[in-house]
C-alpha cells in the first residue's frame, strides 16, 4: 500500500503520488478507527519497554486534547522491534494522578501502517483543567502524562507558554526540556527543526542514528526514534501539551516546496517529502485530519486560548518560492506561505476576537542586514528573501489593526527582540508588532552570550533590540494588560545537567507595538 515501506519505487509523477495518497487517506481513516490490513496481536508480549519514546499531548481546545504514544521496545532498529501486527492499546485520562476519577477511556489499536503509533483525539473534557493520562497494551501500562485544556471561548485569563525551536542531537543534551518540564505552563510551541536529516556524529557521544543522512521512511523512522528516546525531550512531553510546526530539516534544509537544496530528480525529493511528512505525522501528538497525504500535509491551523491569545501556527515551508539572490528578492509574485495560506491567515487576523494575535512560525520575519557600513546583506531563507511577502502582510496590520500582533520564531539558533516596523528602511517609521525570536535547544552546541557578528547585527538594523546566543527557550506571560517574554538559557549543552537563568525579559503593553526590556 502506499504509505508503507518507503516511496523510492522507481519513476512517479507528483500526479501519480497524490492518486497514491488518496488511497493512502482512505486507508489512513481506516486505522484510525481501529482498522488494519495487518493482522491484530491479541495477547502482546515484550522483551522490552514498549512506550521507550513515552507519552505526549498536543493540540488543546476547550473540551479536549490530542493523546500520542508509540509502541517501540527498539526504537532505534527498522520496525521498533514491532510485528507486523496491529496491538490493542487501551487509553484513560482522569481528573488525578493516581486515575481514581478517570473521566474518559477507550480502546484502539496501533497499526504497523503508521509505526504503531496512536493518536487519540479526546473530547468531553472540561475548559482550563489539568488532566492525566496513559496507555496499556497487554500488561504493560505508559508512563503518566500530565495535560492541560485550553480556557473556555469566552475566558480572559492569564496565559503561560514556551517556545521552542532547533534540537539537534549529536550537537548537544536537551537540557532545556528538563527545565520547561518544571515550569507552569499551559503549552508548548515547537517552531521546527523538530530533527536534523544530516550525517553529524558530533563530538559527545550522541551521534546520529542511522549514521549516514536519512532519506527513506525507515531512516526517518529511526532517527524520531533516536529524539523522542531522549529522556529530557520525553520529560517536556509529558507534562505540557504541544503545538508543532516543521521547518527544513524534517525533510532536508533549505528546501522550498517541491525543491531540494542539492541538485536532484524532484520526483525523487517528492518521495523523500512523503516519507519524511508521514514519519513527522507519526510522532508528533497530531489531529487526525493532519494525516499525510503522500508529499503533502496540511500543518497551518489556529488554536485559541480564550478571548486572551489566538496563536496562527504557520507552514512557511511547504508552499514557498525559491531563495533568490538578493537582487531578486523584491519579486511581487513570490511567496512564502502560498496564496491560499497568506488568505487564510489574513482572513483569521481580521475576524480575530483576541486580545494578543500570534503568529507562531520558522524563519525570521523582520529584516536583518548583516553587513557592516553600506553594503547589505540578507538571509535568502528568511523573508528577507520574499520582502513582498512580508510587506503584504505588514501592510494589512498596519491597515487593519488587528489587535497586539506578536510574531514568534526559531530557526537561528540565537535570541532576538525586533519590533516590526511598516517602513524598514525608515527608523523613524510606524511600529506595527513585535518579533521575539528563541534560540535553539541544542543546535550550534555550547552557546554564548554575543559574538562580533550579532554586535554588527545590533548596530545595522535599530529595530532590533536584543541579541544572545546561548540555548534556551522562551518562556511568555500574557495578561490583560501585557505580555511577557523571559529570555531563559543554560550554559552549556555539551554535558548534562546545566542549571537555567532569565538573560533578559522584555515586555510589549496592551495597545501599543514595539517591545521594551523590563
Amino acid at each position: 500500500m502506499a504509505i508503507e515501506g518507503n516511496w523510492n519505487r522507481g519513476p512517479i509523477s507528483r500526479r501519480a503520488l497524490l492518486g497514491r495518497a488518496g488511497v493512502g487517506m482512505g486507508a489512513l481513516a481506516l486505522y484510525a478507527g481501529g482498522f488494519s490490513q495487518s493482522k491484530a496481536w491479541a495477547k502482546p508480549f515484550f522483551h522490552r519497554e514498549p512506550f521507550s519514546l513515552g507519552v505526549a499531548s498536543g493540540e488543546p481546545l476547550p473540551e479536549g486534547v490530542v493523546l500520542w504514544t508509540r509502541l517501540a521496545p527498539d526504537p532505534l532498529e527498522v520496525g521498533g522491534g514491532m510485528p507486523r501486527r496491529k496491538a490493542p492499546v487501551r487509553w484513560e485520562v482522569a481528573r488525578d494522578e493516581n486515575f481514581r476519577r478517570v473521566m474518559r477511556k477507550g480502546n484502539t489499536f496501533a497499526t504497523p501502517e503508521l509505526a504503531h503509533s496512536v493518536h487519540v483525539e479526546v473530547d468531553g473534557l472540561e475548559p482550563d483543567r489539568e488532566y492525566f493520562y496513559r496507555f496499556k497494551t497487554g500488561s504493560e501500562d505508559s508512563p503518566v502524562g500530565r495535560t492541560r485544556t485550553a480556557p473556555a471561548a469566552d475566558a480572559d485569563q492569564e496565559l503561560r507558554f514556551a517556545f521552542v525551536s532547533c534540537q539537534n542531537f549529536p550537537a548537544g543534551y536537551f537540557t532545556a526540556y528538563r527545565h520547561i518540564a518544571e515550569e507552569d505552563l499551559a503549552l508548548v510551541v515547537h517552531l521546527g527543526d523538530y530533527i536534523y536529516e544530516g550525517d553529524a556524529q558530533g563530538t559527545i557521544g550522541r551521534g546520529h542514528v542511522p549514521a549516514g543522512e536519512i532519506f527513506t521512511l525507515d531512516d526517518y523512522r529511526r532517527r524520531y526514534g533516536q529524539y523522542k528516546g531522549d529522556p529530557d525531550l520525553r520529560a517536556g512531553h509529558a507534562r505540557h501539551p504541544f503545538a508543532v510546526t516543521w521547518d527544513d530539516h524534517e525533510v532536508e534544509n533549505n528546501y522550498a516546496d517541491e525543491i531540494p537544496q542539492d541538485e536532484r530528480d524532484r520526483e525523487g525529493f517528492l518521495r523523500r517529502r512523503a516519507d519524511a511528512y508521514q514519519a513527522y505525522y507519526e510522532h508528533q501528538p497530531l489531529r487526525l485530519s493532519a494525516r499525510p497525504q503522500g508529499p503533502d500535509l496540511r500543518l497551518y491551523r489556529r488554536l485559541s486560548f480564550g478571548r486572551m491569545a489566538e496563536f496562527n501556527v504557520l507552514d512557511t515551508r511547504q508552499y514557498r518560492s525559491d531563495q533568490v539572490p538578493d537582487a531578486a528578492r523584491f519579486g511581487e509574485d513570490r511567496t512564502m506561505m502560498g496564496a491560499q495560506q497568506e488568505r487564510w491567515l489574513l482572513d483569521g487576523l481580521e475576524r480575530s476576537g483576541a486580545r494578543w494575535n500570534v503568529l507562531a512560525q520558522q524563519v525570521f520575519f523582520g529584516e536583518r542586514d548583516f553587513a557592516a557600513g553600506p553594503a547589505t546583506d540578507f538571509s535568502s531563507d528568511a523573508w528577507d528573501g520574499y520582502v513582498a511577502a512580508r510587506q503584504r502582510i505588514v501592510e494589512f496590520v498596519a491597515e487593519r489593526e488587528p489587535r497586539n500582533p506578536v510574531v514568534l520564531t526559531g530557526d537561528v539558533h540565537k535570541n532576538y527582540v525586533s519590533n516590526i516596523e511598516r517602513d524598514f528602511s525608515r527608523p523613524e517609521s510606524e511600529l506595527v508588532g513585535t518579533e521575539f525570536v528563541t534560540t535553539s535547544i541544542s543546535t550550534g552546541g555550547d552557546g554564548t552570550d554575543q559574538a562580533p557578528d550579532d554586535r554588527v547585527v545590533l548596530a545595522e538594523n535599530p529595530h532590533i533590540k536584543f541579541a544572545n546566543r546561548n540555548r534556551g527557550y522562551v518562556r511568555c506571560t500574557l495578561d490583560r494588560g501585557q505580555w511577557r517574554s523571559d529570555f531563559r538559557i543554560v550554559p552549556y549543552v555539551t554535558r548534562p545537567g546545566a542549571p537555567v537563568t532569565t538573560r533578559a525579559s522584555f515586555v510589549v503593553e496592551d495597545g501599543r507595538p514595539g517591545a521594551q526590556q523590563d
